[in-house]
C-alpha cells in the first residue's frame, strides 16, 4: 500500500549535450569519426598480437586484452549517443538505462584493475628477468587476465544495484549522455545517501588504490632502471613502461576527476565534459601511444606495411607483365572485310 499511490518512471531522457542543438551534427560527425578511429586502432592491435609470434608474451597478451576491453566500454555508451545526437527522441528504457550504467562501471573499473596487472607483469620483467619467463608461463597469465573482470564487475555490482533499488517517482531527465551513477541517484525519490556512499567506496576501491599501487610500482621501476648501466638497457626499459603510463595517466586522471573529487554547485555540469576523455577520446589515443612508443609493435608495423608495399609491388608488376605479354599473343584483329 505504500506504494500503491507512486507514479514510477518506465524510461529516461538523455539530454546529452542538448544545449548545443545547433552543433549536433558536427558533434555526431566528430564523435562517429573518433568511435571509428577507435574500433580500427585497437582491432589493428589485436590482430598484430594474434598473427605475429614475436608479440605472443604477456605483456602484449594483457596489452590485446586491454583493447578488447577499449572496445566494448566505448560501444557501450558511443553507439547510443550518435543515436540521441541525430533523432529527436532521446529516451532510453528504465532497464536498458542501468544495464548501459552497469556494463559500463563494470568495464570501466575492469580496465582499473587490469591497467595496475599491467605494470605489475612490467615489475616482474625488470626487477625479475631470469625468472620472468618461468613466474609468467601461460596458466599464470590467463588466471591473472581473469581477476580484473571478477573484480570490476563485483565492484561495480554493489553501487549499481543500490542504485536500482532507489525509487525512482518524479523527473527522467538524465543531464549526461548516458546512463551513470550519480546522475541516476540525483533524480531518486527516495534518500540516496547509501547508494552515494556505496559509489563512492567503489570509486575509491577502483580508482584511487589502483592508482597508488601504480604508482608504487614505478617508483621501483624507475629505481631499478636507474642502475642498469647500459644506456641501451635503460631505454629499451623506459620504452615498454612509457605508453603505460600514459595510457594509465589519462585514464585514471579524468576517471578519478569525476568520480572522486569533491562536488562543488556547478560540478555535475562538466561531468559530462569529463567523461568524454575516457570514453570517447583515451580509446582513440590509446593503439597510437602504444604503435608509436613501443619498439616491438614499431617494428612489427613497419615489416608489415613494408611486406605490403613488396607485395602490392610484385602484384602490379605481374599484372604489367601479363598484358605486354597479352597484347604481343593477341595482336588487335583487322575487321574481316579487309
Amino acid at each position: 500500500m505504500e506504494y500503491s499511490n507512486k507514479t514510477f518512471v518506465t524510461e529516461f531522457i538523455l539530454l546529452a549535450f542538448s544545449e548545443f542543438h545547433q552543433y549536433q551534427i558536427l558533434l555526431f560527425t566528430i564523435i562517429l569519426y573518433t568511435y571509428i578511429v577507435c574500433i580500427a586502432g585497437n582491432m589493428t592491435i589485436i590482430l598484430l598480437v594474434v598473427v605475429k609470434q614475436s608479440l605472443h608474451t604477456p605483456m602484449y597478451f594483457f596489452i590485446s586484452i586491454f583493447t578488447v576491453l577499449e572496445i566494448m566500454f566505448a560501444s557501450v555508451t558511443i553507439p547510443k549517443l550518435l543515436a540521441i545526437l541525430i533523432q529527436t527522441k532521446k529516451t532510453i528504457s528504465f532497464f536498458g538505462c542501468f544495464v548501459q550504467m552497469y556494463a559500463f562501471n563494470a568495464l570501466g573499473e575492469t580496465e582499473c584493475f587490469l591497467l595496475a596487472l599491467m605494470v605489475f607483469d612490467r615489475y616482474l620483467a625488470i626487477n625479475n628477468p631470469l625468472r620472468y619467463s618461468a613466474i609468467m608461463n601461460s596458466p599464470v597469465c590467463y588466471r591473472l587476465a581473469v581477476l580484473p573482470w571478477f573484480l570490476g564487475f563485483l565492484v561495480s555490482f554493489f553501487p549499481s544495484i543500490f542504485t536500482f533499488l532507489l525509487d525512482f517517482c518524479g523527473p527522467n531527465e538524465v543531464d549526461h549522455f548516458f546512463c551513470d551513477l550519480a546522475p541516476l541517484q540525483n533524480l531518486a525519490c527516495s534518500d540516496p545517501f547509501i547508494s552515494n556512499m556505496m559509489t563512492t567506496m567503489a570509486a575509491i576501491l577502483a580508482t584511487v588504490f589502483p592508482f597508488f599501487t601504480i604508482m608504487g610500482f614505478y617508483i621501483h621501476i624507475i629505481y631499478s632502471v636507474l642502475k642498469i648501466k647500459s644506456i641501451e638497457g635503460k631505454s629499451k626499459a623506459f620504452s615498454t613502461c612509457s605508453s603505460h603510463l600514459i595510457v594509465a595517466s589519462l585514464f585514471y586522471g579524468s576517471a578519478i576527476i569525476v568520480y572522486v573529487r569533491p562536488k562543488g554547485p556547478n560540478g555535475s555540469q562538466y561531468d559530462k565534459f569529463y567523461s568524454l576523455l575516457y570514453t570517447v577520446v583515451t580509446p582513440v589515443f590509446n593503439p597510437f601511444i602504444y604503435a608509436l612508443r613501443n619498439r616491438d609493435v614499431k617494428k612489427v608495423l613497419r615489416n608489415v606495411f613494408v611486406k605490403f608495399l613488396s607485395q602490392t609491388g610484385a602484384n602490379i608488376g605481374a599484372i604489367t607483365r601479363l598484358k605486354v605479354l597479352t597484347h604481343h599473343e593477341n595482336p588487335i584483329l583487322k575487321p574481316r572485310w579487309l
